[in-house]
């Protein structure tokens, strides 16, 4: 099967290949990818196909496909060292609307229910304005963070 993704590396990329692989600890994974990148190079000395470089180096055949991908598509450097991790967007719930949840939660329940429910507590903290929307999970995570369940408290 022809392949989609070549790599042909510069005689820059195939030295500074060799210059990671010989400076590093083999179990990195950018000396990994040094010696991918130099197995299926299509202008070095190994020039091997993917079973080949599966098979010496210990990866899986897609993970050989996907490193072809991404340094024809993205470059040697994100294929090389890999993408930044994105930057996770900003906390939703600040100490205000945990310290609200848990007076919620001490509070007596609405008419009709014995005890809080982590959906009830949910649904109040939205009718309330507290949050503009807030899952039955995120309360649950908020009350274990303080060591707080969504029923009465049993003195004892």
């Amino acid at each position: 099967m022809r392949k989609k993704y070549r790599v042909t590396l510069t005689d820059g990329e195939r030295e500074e290949l060799k210059r990671i692989k010989d400076n590093r600890s083999s179990k990195s994974p950018v000396v990994k990818r040094a010696y991918i990148l130099l197995a299926a190079d299509e202008c070095g000395e190994k020039c091997w196909n993917d079973q080949q470089i599966h098979e010496a180096y210990g990866v899986s055949v897609r993970s050989v496909e996907r490193l072809r991908e991404r340094f024809v598509l993205e470059g040697f450097e994100i294929a090389l060292n890999g993408k930044e991790r994105e930057i996770f967007k900003e906390k939703i719930f600040t100490g205000e609307v945990e310290a609200k949840l848990i007076s919620l939660r001490c509070s007596d329940p609405p008419t009709g229910y014995a005890r809080w429910t982590l959906h009830l507590l949910a649904d109040k903290m939205v009718e309330l304005n507290y949050v503009e929307s807030i899952s039955h999970e995120s309360v649950r995570q908020i009350l274990k963070k303080m060591r707080q369940s969504p029923g009465k408290s049993k003195a004892g």
